[in-house]
């Protein structure tokens, strides 16, 4: 067990805040997450995690933030091979939990995935907001749309071996080289058809159309040190959303949300909390009682 799954605060949550499962499709198709936070909140922050990624992965940010007010939802999807299968798939799950207007925070994979929402949702503005960390617009990066269609049939060792081929090498900082531990660790607990359905979605010929969210408040949350991602795909984002703000992070690798929690957990309370006076609150409302 490494650094993370043995620390306090990981087994605190674990032990406090219950895993749910809901069938939500009719192919019995499982969504599993974490909802924290005061109930009585219709518009809360889902949380979506990277192609290597669980729910969990996302636990410091549901610890500090359903602490401070905010209902956080982090959401670990079934297997689904398909843009808009994930997209009706996810739909219905918020159906489920009667949540008609969301905030997102997405990465990597959970990044691209929210803006494919925002797109297919476009009409009904069921996206408020999304903070974008380590994203991207466009597959065609990976250079692997040729290929994305025999990923269910890849082994599962060969698909984990393309995803850790992306993770930071050489000397790390304690807190990004624990991040990457913990992550190899939710790998590693990940079926073949899994990992293989994650990797369809995150390398199959798409794109984001971003005129199409354009009326959503969006923040672009980047590391300036080594990450999967290039500048030039960072620059992209950049020039695709001239209008977001940006939270910059000195460093932090790939999964800063584990490794600089504290600064990640302070730009995501930024930019929740121009939304707290509104009904598109993700924090329940005090009462006046002056």
């Amino acid at each position: 067990m490494g650094e993370i799954s043995s620390s306090q605060d990981y087994q605190s949550f674990r032990s406090s805040i219950p895993f749910k499962r809901v069938v939500v499709d009719g192919d019995s198709k499982e969504w599993t997450y974490y909802d924290a936070g005061p109930r009585s909140v219709r518009c809360p922050l889902i949380c979506l995690p990277p192609a290597s990624g669980r729910a969990d992965v996302f636990f410091k940010q549901i610890l500090v933030l359903s602490t401070a007010g905010f209902r956080v939802i982090a959401v670990e999807y079934p297997v689904l091979w398909t843009l808009r299968e994930w997209c009706e798939g996810f739909r219905r799950f918020l159906d489920h939990l009667e949540l008609d207007k969301i905030h997102i925070l997405g990465a990597s994979l959970g990044a691209f995935l929210a803006q494919k929402y925002a797109e297919y949702t476009r009409r009904s503005a069921c996206v408020h907001s999304i903070v974008l960390c380590n994203s991207f617009i466009d597959t065609s990066i990976f250079r692997q749309t040729g290929s994305a269609a025999t990923f269910w049939m890849m082994p599962a060792i060969l698909l984990k071996k393309m995803v850790m081929g992306n993770f930071e090498k050489g000397l790390l900082d304690s807190p990004t080289a624990d991040s990457i531990d913990f992550m190899v660790e939710k790998l590693d607990s990940m079926t073949q058809q899994q990992l293989a359905s994650r990797l369809t979605l995150n390398c199959m010929n798409s794109y984001v159309e971003p005129q199409k969210l354009h009326g959503i408040q969006i923040t672009l949350m980047d590391v300036n040190d080594e990450c999967a991602l290039s500048q030039a795909v960072k620059e992209e984002m950049y020039k695709c959303y001239p209008e977001a703000r940006r939270a910059h992070l000195k460093d932090g690798g790939n999964f800063p949300y584990l490794s600089r929690s504290d600064e990640t957990n302070l730009y995501l309370q930024i930019h929740l909390r121009q939304f707290n006076e509104t009904k598109y609150s993700a924090m329940e409302k005090l009462d006046d009682t002056s």
